[in-house]
């Protein structure tokens, strides 16, 4: 094997596992809140679009003057398949829809793997580390907005024949 494919196969490989890592990192956040989509999940995103991009940059390298591909459609591809993947997610039950920011986080997960995929780790890495803070800290504070938002609410009740307002903690 010569020297240029056991360093190219490097490259491939801290690409693909950088990818997974970073996947992992955001799936984990999401084990922890006991959502559906978990480790797994995320690092399997991840992982696949970044190899789908590695896959897309191979295939116009070998065939650049024949073709005109471009690894970008790849990409734009790629952010399609997962618009249906997270459609999937979303489930509406009572009058309340569930999933949305899970089927989010494997889109983002889905810009990681092409980020990674490009090589691009310092966006790979920024994007992960904004999606947990996003997962984490924004969600302690949107459970804390809607608990105060919560406590101010005043509800009416009819109570036979005569209507007052109640406050609901």
């Amino acid at each position: 094997m010569e020297i240029a494919a056991i360093s190219g196969n490097l490259d491939v490989f801290i690409r693909l596992l950088v990818a997974v890592a970073l996947g992992a990192l955001i799936g984990i956040e999401r084990s922890m809140a006991h959502k559906t989509a978990g480790m797994r999940t995320f690092s399997l995103i991840s992982m696949g679009t970044a190899a789908l991009i590695i896959l897309s940059e191979v295939v116009i390298r070998k065939y650049l003057g024949s073709s005109g591909a471009d690894p970008l459609r790849m990409a734009a591809a790629v952010v399609q398949g997962i618009g249906f993947l997270g459609a999937g997610i979303y489930v509406f039950s009572n009058h309340h829809m569930t999933g949305i920011t899970t089927a989010a986080g494997l889109w983002v997960a889905a810009a990681i793997g092409i980020a990674c995929g490009f090589g691009l780790y310092g966006i790979a890495l920024i994007l992960t580390f904004i999606t947990l803070f996003v997962f984490s800290v924004l969600w302690l504070l949107e459970e804390k907005v809607v608990e105060i938002a919560d406590e101010n609410k005043l509800y009416a009740i009819n109570e036979s024949e005569h209507i007052h307002s109640k406050k609901i903690k």
